[in-house]
C-alpha cells in the first residue's frame, strides 16, 4: 500500500498523466507541491540528523502533529522553495555572503537527488512575478536583477544595494514582489519597507496586500494569508491580527510587513528584512544638504537600531547625489568581499548606456542601452544633451558634484592640425591602488590633441608590452616618463622592449618630479582646460579615465588623481613653438 501511494506521488511530482474516473489527469502546481510535501514527510527528507533514527511512520506522525513554523507549514514551504532551480543558474555569479545558521532554509545538500535529476521545479522570484503578474515581459537585464533578488530572498546576501535608472522596474521586483515572495516562503519574516514619504509607503502597502489576496498567490503559498482575507484559514482567529495602511500581519505566524516614510517610527519588534526604496523624492530633496543629513541621521538612529545580527538590508536606488545614503554607506562600509570585507555591500549597478567592457552580470557591449524597448538610445542622448550632470547621476549611476569640480567639459575635435609632433606622457603607478596613465597625443601649436589613453592597474610586465606596441602604432617621437617610485626601471625596460620591436624613432625622456602633485594640478588647471583637446567619443572609449578626470574636486578628498596629474604633466612638457625656416615657408 505504501509503495503504491509513493509511486502515485512520484507520478504527480514528475507531471505524468494519472487515470482518474476513466479520464487522464495532469496534476496542477498546487497538487504537485502537496505531493512533494507528502513525499518529504514519508521519506524523511527534512528530518534533523537525530530524528532520522526514528522510524518513517513515527517521524511522519510527529511532523503531522507539529503546527509550529518549523513543522507542518515549514515542510511545504521549504519543499516548494528549495527544489527551485533558477532559470539562470548556469550563469557565473560572484560568491555571496552566507547568513548565520538561524536562516531557516534547507541547504541544497539535503534536497532529494532524484527530484533534481528527474524534473526540477523551476521556482524563483522571476517565475513568481510572471505567475502573479502575467503581462510582465522581462528584458534581459531583469533576469540578472531578479537573480540577485532571489539570492537575497534565500538569505545568500545580507546587504544588497541595487542602483539603476528611473522607470526600469526596480520597485516592482524589490518592493512589491519580493516581500510577498519572502513571506510566502517564510511567513515568520518581519519586513520593513521604507520610501521617501508615508503616502508613497502606504501605496506600496496597498499593492502588497492586493498581491497577497490574489487566488494565484494562495495557490502558491496557502499558508501565508492576511487578516480578513478570503483565503484566511477558518480555524485561525484572523481578527486579532493587524491589517491596516501601515502594517499587516500573517495569520497564524509571527511574520508581518510594515511600510513607513523616511523619518517615521520603527518601534516595536525587530526587523528581519529592511527594504529602502528611493529615499529621496526628487532632485531638490537629494541636493539639499539638510535633507541628506536628516535621512542619514534617521538611518543611524532609527532604522539600523531595529536590526539584529541576521537582519538583511536591501537598498534600491536611483542615484541623485554623490553624498546620498548609498554614497555614504559605500564610503563607510565598502563593497562586499568574502575575505577582505565580509560586512560590505553587494553592489549591482546598471548604467542606462553601458560605458565599460562587458561583465558576467552586465554582458552588454559598450554603448549598448539598458532597455531599448522602453528607453532607446536617441531618447537617452537627448536627456544627456539637455543636462549632462543629471544624466550622469540618474541614468548612469555616477553622481558628480555640481560645484567644486576642477574641470569643465573639455574641447572636442573632429580634425587634428596638419603640423604636429607625436608625443607620449607616462605616469607610472606609485602603488597598487594607483593607476598607470599613459597619454598618446599630437602636440600642435593649438594644443595637445589626445588620440589614445591607457589607464590601468595592470602590473608593469603587462603595461610595458602594451605601451611599446602603442608607441609603434602612433609613431611616437618623444616619450616623457615620470621616473618617481619605480618609474626609472619602468622607463629602462620600456626602452628595451621598444628597441626589440624595431622602434628606433622614439626618444625617451625619463625625469624625476619633485613638485607637489596637488599644487601642480591646481596651478595648471587653466592651461590644461585651454590646451587639451579630446576625441568626440573620449568618455565612451576611456570611461575610467573620464570618471576620475571629470570628478576631480578642487577641495576635499579625491579617490584617484592619476588622470589630472598626467594631463598636467603633458601640458608642462610642451615644447616651445619651433621657428620655421624661410625655405620651409616658401614650400607651403
Amino acid at each position: 500500500m505504501r509503495s503504491s501511494a509513493t509511486d502515485l506521488l512520484w507520478k504527480i511530482v514528475n507531471g505524468e498523466e494519472i487515470e482518474r474516473g476513466g479520464k487522464t489527469h495532469v496534476a496542477s502546481l498546487r497538487e504537485s507541491l502537496t505531493a512533494i510535501s507528502l513525499l518529504g514527510r514519508m521519506e524523511g527528507w527534512f528530518l534533523k540528523s537525530e530524528e532520522k533514527k526514528v522510524k518513517n511512520e513515527e517521524g511522519k506522525e510527529a511532523l503531522m502533529h507539529d503546527d509550529t513554523p518549523c513543522g507542518r507549514g515549514k515542510v511545504r514551504e521549504q519543499a516548494e522553495l528549495q527544489f527551485a532551480q533558477p532559470e539562470f543558474a548556469s550563469q557565473p555569479t560572484q560568491s555571496q555572503p552566507t547568513l548565520p545558521e538561524q536562516t531557516q532554509y534547507i541547504t541544497p545538500a539535503t534536497q532529494h537527488p532524484l527530484l533534481l535529476e528527474e524534473k526540477p521545479l523551476v521556482f524563483n522570484l522571476l517565475t513568481f512575478t510572471q505567475k502573479t503578474l502575467p503581462y510582465f515581459k522581462p528584458a534581459p537585464f531583469h533576469r540578472t536583477y531578479y537573480e540577485k533578488l532571489t539570492d537575497f530572498a534565500l538569505g545568500r546576501i545580507q546587504k544588497l544595494m541595487i542602483t539603476m535608472p528611473p522607470q526600469h522596474g526596480k520597485s516592482e521586483g524589490a518592493t512589491r514582489r519580493l516581500p510577498a515572495f519572502v513571506l510566502g516562503c517564510n511567513p515568520n519574516k518581519r519586513i520593513a519597507i521604507v520610501s521617501y514619504n508615508a503616502t508613497k509607503a502606504r501605496k506600496f502597502n496597498r499593492e502588497l496586500q492586493r498581491i497577497m489576496d490574489e487566488d494565484t498567490y494562495h495557490e502558491l503559498f496557502p499558508q501565508a494569508t492576511l487578516a480578513r482575507s478570503p483565503s484566511s484559514h477558518p480555524a485561525r482567529k484572523s481578527r486579532s491580527y493587524a491589517r491596516n495602511a501601515d502594517e499587516c500581519e500573517i495569520v497564524g505566524y509571527q511574520g508581518s510587513f510594515k511600510t513607513i516614510g523616511v523619518g517615521g517610527s520603527l518601534t516595536g519588534e525587530p526587523v528581519d528584512i529592511l527594504i529602502m526604496d528611493d529615499l529621496y523624492k526628487d532632485a531638490a530633496a537629494a541636493w539639499s544638504p539638510l535633507i541628506r543629513q536628516n535621512i542619514a541621521d534617521w538611518y543611524d538612529t532609527v532604522a539600523s537600531t531595529r536590526l539584529h545580527n541576521s537582519s538583511q538590508q536591501l537598498l534600491v536606488f536611483t542615484r541623485w547625489h554623490e553624498d546620498d545614503l548609498a554614497g555614504r554607506l559605500l564610503q563607510k562600509e565598502g563593497i562586499y568581499h568574502p575575505t577582505d570585507n565580509p560586512h560590505g555591500w553587494v553592489l549591482l549597478s546598471f548604467p542606462a548606456i553601458k560605458d565599460s567592457p562587458p561583465t558576467p552580470l552586465d554582458p552588454r557591449a559598450e554603448g549598448e542601452v539598458f532597455w531599448p524597448e522602453r528607453h532607446n538610445l536617441e531618447k537617452l542622448l537627448q536627456i544627456k544633451e539637455r543636462n549632462g550632470a543629471v544624466f550622469e547621476s540618474l541614468y548612469q549611476q555616477n553622481p558628480q558634484p555640481s560645484q567644486g569640480l576642477m574641470y569643465e567639459e573639455f574641447q572636442c575635435y573632429t580634425e587634428i592640425p596638419s603640423r604636429t609632433y607625436s608625443v607620449a606622457y607616462i605616469d607610472a603607478a606609485d602603488n597598487g591602488a594607483d593607476y598607470l596613465c599613459a597619454l598618446f597625443y599630437k602636440e600642435a601649436q593649438e594644443g595637445n590633441f589626445i588620440v589614445d589613453v591607457l589607464y590601468t592597474k595592470d602590473p608593469m610586465k603587462v603595461t610595458e608590452q602594451e605601451i611599446a606596441h602603442k608607441l609603434l602604432e602612433h609613431q611616437v617621437e618623444r616619450c616623457h616618463i615620470e621616473s618617481n617610485n619605480g618609474g626609472g626601471l619602468f622607463a629602462h625596460n620600456l626602452e628595451e622592449r621598444a628597441q626589440q620591436m624595431g622602434n628606433n624613432f622614439t626618444r625617451f625622456y625619463p625625469f624625476h618630479q619633485s613638485q607637489n602633485k596637488i599644487a601642480r594640478i591646481f596651478s595648471a588647471s587653466s592651461s590644461v582646460q585651454q590646451l587639451v583637446h579630446m576625441p568626440l567619443d573620449w568618455k565612451k572609449r576611456f570611461p575610467t579615465f573620464a570618471r576620475d578626470l571629470m570628478g576631480y574636486l578642487k577641495e576635499g578628498t579625491n579617490p584617484h588623481d592619476d588622470a589630472p596629474d598626467a594631463l598636467t604633466g603633458s601640458v608642462e612638457c610642451r615644447q616651445p613653438p619651433r621657428k620655421i625656416p624661410l625655405s620651409e615657408l616658401l614650400q607651403w
